[in-house]
């Protein structure tokens, strides 16, 4: 019996809460891309925005100083509020499908808690295993979201119909490929420590291999 397997476990459990972390960050923020115009005129007003899973926020600014600031939740998640240059610019399928894949994501990390915490109790390592396959798709439907979000980006900036010039991914995204890394990986290690231990002299077979309870 490998008396360091509990051991084992909460460490990386306790990695895989920091990604747990990390992914509820990134999807509840809204600092996922940052989107501005190129000033030419520095007397000029540039419309500059930030948008995440759930909503735009847009802002005024003139010779840097901000005059207002407003945030617009995604029509087809709140009904009765919209954002005018969402509807017209955004590629609206990139956004929905980034949206409903980062749930699953959530809700496979969410199922994945609730099996490690029960595998505590005597006689349920089994639960171990569905655990760290819920938190490796956890992080596939993640990275799959950021895939999404980048690809909504790039067409928003491609298109004619808005003032965005150039962007750059802030720290909301950040935390979305950090968790997919630390999610997916230890996902994988977990599942390596809830395997039956393999024969490791010549002389053993998988009968004397460690039992599952």
């Amino acid at each position: 019996m490998d008396e360091t397997k509990p051991l084992k476990v909460r460490l990386t459990f306790c990695v895989l809460l920091v990604g747990v972390s990390l992914l509820f960050a990134a999807v509840v923020t809204d600092h996922w891309a940052v989107l501005s115009p190129r000033v030419e005129d520095f007397n000029a007003t540039c419309e500059a925005a930030h948008f995440g899973l759930w909503r735009l926020c847009t802002k005024r600014i003139q010779i840097n100083e901000i005059h207002t600031l407003n945030c617009s939740y995604f029509k087809h998640f709140t009904p009765g509020q919209s954002s005018e240059i969402f509807e017209v610019t955004t590629q609206k399928e990139y956004s929905i499908s980034a949206a409903a894949i980062a749930i699953f994501s959530v809700g496979f990390a969410i199922i994945g808690t609730i099996c490690v915490l029960f595998s505590f109790q005597k006689k349920r390592d089994y639960l171990l295993k569905p655990a760290s396959m819920f938190y490796t798709f956890a992080g596939l439907c993640i990275i799959i979201s950021v895939e999404v979000m980048r690809q909504s980006v790039k067409r928003m900036i491609d298109s004619k119909e808005t003032a965005w010039m150039e962007y750059s991914y802030a720290w909301s995204f950040a935390c979305a490929c950090s968790a997919f890394v630390l999610l997916f990986v230890f996902g994988i290690i977990l599942l390596l420590i809830a395997l039956p231990r393999f024969p490791q002299n010549p002389w053993e077979t998988c009968m004397d291999a460690e039992p599952e309870h």
